[in-house]
């Protein structure tokens, strides 16, 4: 008897160790090829290079997900799409030209337009007028504007003038404002006149500006199209407040371009000085007819133990489309995408699952993640973390988790210094009071799942070889491109990600959320 159960306390004791080995062969074979095969760039190339801007509603977005998922498929993963929304039309964008013409030869100009924006109706030349900015001006130069590019006010922020039924609403308010101001500030000055004085500076009425203050009546007069200074890189985002109001009957109809301020200046001088010149535009920007279902993509790596608890990692597939999405989110999506493969191809077997997830419309305000939150609410208490990547190429090298994580954690990250020596890997125990859980959605998919309570600690990602990275420089504007991503850094973040993610999926319970927040 005592020989038969020292025999089963010995096969006890195997078992254990030997799923130990498993696990240390999978993460040393997910280490080896992060080092000698790793795809991260390729993947990134293909989505950026290949499918290019992939606004919602996009043949570029879809196209991204058709290849996704069977890159998924390829590598021996289930996958399931989730229906997230319905537009009513769909955005295609296509290449655009612009360039002055006067008797110097002109120059090439430097512009964009934001997504569900019109383009032109092939290549348009006119003249340059300023906007009309009192009901005085725009009947003195009414007839003018047919056949001209209107020069407006104000700075572009990356959205479109809102040319819907609120937007003139707007307008017309303030068009009253100011003429009942002209008219105070008329009485004033007459005043003033009579008695021989000059009005103080604040006894005048000051106006209010509103770019394209006539909007509707400069359309109805003929204008091209309008034409706002922006700072460079130019951003151009899209058409937020009529999107889910339009129709194919019911889409913009005049351009809405957003200049490089300094050549915008140019032009205004030009425009002041009564000089004739032309510009001329050629914008393709197509839509196409509705219904069109946006979806979020999720890959699923099953797990053997524990199917139904989870370890998530993803970052968002759509992007805006003046660039082709290369940092954002090319950057979080490839590496997480590369994660997934490095684990499927080292021959991983979590114990729970881990899921890939590809996220939709983030950039119109977290659409996807949003869904997948509520559709999934049973499913939240059963979720270790959500490993949300989305604030460009820089490199994971570090982790602060909360104390009651630490020492999991500690076993986990032991191989990641030596992956590369170059990106020393810092694990560091969170010190102080934790903060209270998030009550507003911040700017990445991240959000619905921490105001829920989920896990969602995020690498450290410093550019710690010092590349002069510039998130704010490439965020949301025309400079947001492949070449833009680093490649050691995409490449090293991908294989940290691939090792710490099997970790918490292979351990023997789901990470502790003592402490996570304040009071919780």
């Amino acid at each position: 008897m005592k020989k038969i159960l020292s025999l089963l306390f010995a096969v006890a004791l195997l078992f254990p160790m030997q799923g130990i080995k498993a696990q240390d062969k999978v993460v040393n074979k997910i280490i080896e090829l992060g080092q000698t095969d790793n795809q991260s760039m390729q993947l990134l190339d293909v989505l950026s290079n290949r499918f290019g801007g992939r606004i919602a509603g996009s043949d570029a977005l879809e196209n991204a997900y058709d290849w996704a998922e069977a890159k998924f498929k390829e590598w021996g993963m289930e996958t399931y799409r989730e229906h997230v929304a319905t537009l009513p039309v769909g955005f295609n964008r296509g290449p655009w030209f612009g360039r002055l013409l006067d008797d110097q030869n002109g120059m090439t100009l430097h512009f964009a337009t934001p997504s569900y924006t019109s383009g032109t109706k092939g290549v348009q030349r006119g003249h340059v007028l300023k906007e009309p900015k009192t009901r005085q001006e725009f009947e003195s130069m009414k007839g003018a504007l047919k056949g001209a590019w209107v020069l407006i006010t104000g700075t572009n922020t990356g959205w479109p003038i809102d040319w819907s039924a609120t937007g003139d609403s707007i307008r017309a308010s303030v068009i009253e404002y100011n003429a009942e101001a002209q008219k105070k500030n008329t009485e004033i000055q007459n005043a003033h006149r009579q008695a021989g004085t000059t009005p103080k500076e604040d006894e005048l009425i000051p106006l209010k500006d509103e770019p394209a203050l006539f909007y509707k009546e400069m359309v109805e007069a003929g204008i091209l199209g309008i034409i706002q200074a922006s700072a460079v890189p130019i951003r151009a985002l899209y058409d937020r407040k009529n999107l889910e109001k339009m129709t194919f009957e019911t889409l913009p109809t005049i351009p809405d371009i957003k200049l490089d301020e300094s050549q915008y200046a140019i032009i205004k001088k030009m425009v002041e000085e009564r000089r004739y010149f032309e510009l001329e535009f050629d914008i393709r920007n197509h839509f196409k007819m509705g219904p069109v279902e946006i979806i979020n993509l999720i890959g699923v790596i099953k797990g053997s133990k524990y199917p139904n608890e989870y370890v998530m990692m993803g970052g968002h597939l759509d992007s805006f489309d003046s660039a082709t999405g290369g940092v954002d989110d090319g950057s979080g999506a490839t590496p997480t995408m590369e994660a997934a493969r490095l684990i499927m191809a080292a021959g991983g077997k979590p114990k729970r699952s881990i899921l890939v997830c590809l996220w939709t419309a983030e950039e119109f305000g977290l659409w996807g993640s949003k869904k997948w939150v509520e559709n999934h609410t049973k499913d939240l208490p059963k979720i270790s973390n959500y490993f949300n990547r989305d604030m460009g190429p820089t490199v994971a090298s570090g982790l602060t988790v909360p104390p009651a994580m630490y020492d999991d954690f500690k076993k986990i990250c032991e191989p990641l210094n030596s992956i590369n020596p170059d990106f020393p890997f810092t694990l560091k125990k969170r010190e102080g009071e934790p903060g209270s859980r998030p009550t507003t959605a911040g700017g990445s998919d991240h959000a619905y799942f921490a105001m829920n309570g989920v896990p969602t600690l995020q690498f450290d990602i410093p550019d710690s070889k010092g590349y002069n990275f510039n998130y704010q420089e490439i965020w949301h504007t025309e400079r947001d491109t492949y070449n833009k991503s680093i490649p050691e850094y995409q490449e090293h973040s991908a294989t940290v990600t691939a090792v710490v993610v099997y970790g918490v999926a292979n351990l023997d319970h789901i990470l502790s959320r003592e402490g996570l927040y304040k009071d919780e």
